[in-house]
């Protein structure tokens, strides 16, 4: 999406330029100014990922939730629900949020929603979009709307 808005904004430019038109100028500079701060954005959340395995061991063996949360989704993926939910609570532990939403939805595929609710009220009561979704009146976790967070 930046690159798109980059490669417009150089268009607006182009096109102003050869116009002479200020108001297509100024809606040069906002879309350069949009895609610029849309590419810092982007780096800003791609900055804490792990460049390896060994990396994002290390980071757990440090206590970071972020590596923990990320080993856990590998051992959930490899099939080891045991030790994903050991990792997953351990971040949960340090208050990682991301986390307290995974270990709802590992409950929830080895026990059933119902089971899951605890995990998934922990989430959204510390803003978790997606959890506080379960909690709208009429959706999975508040069908009769007397559950609310």
């Amino acid at each position: 999406m930046p690159y798109l808005l980059l490669l417009v904004a150089a268009v607006l430019s182009v096109l102003a330029w050869i116009n002479d038109s200020d108001g297509l100028a100024t809606a040069s500079w906002v879309v350069w100014g949009v895609g610029v701060l849309l590419l810092v954005l982007r780096w800003r959340r791609n900055r804490h990922r792990f460049a390896s395995l060994e990396e994002a061991e290390a980071a757990a063996a440090a206590g970071n939730p972020r590596a923990l949360r990320a080993l856990a989704l590998r051992q959930k993926l490899l099939g080891d629900f045991t030790e994903a939910e050991r990792l997953l609570r351990a971040a949960v532990e340090r208050g990682d949020v991301e986390s307290m939403w995974e270990m709802g939805r590992l409950v929830e595929q080895r026990d059933g929603l119902r089971e899951s609710e605890p995990w998934f009220r922990m989430a959204a009561e510390r803003g978790h979009f997606f959890a506080k979704r379960f909690f709208r009146p009429g959706h999975a976790l508040n069908m009769d709307g007397n559950n609310p967070l």
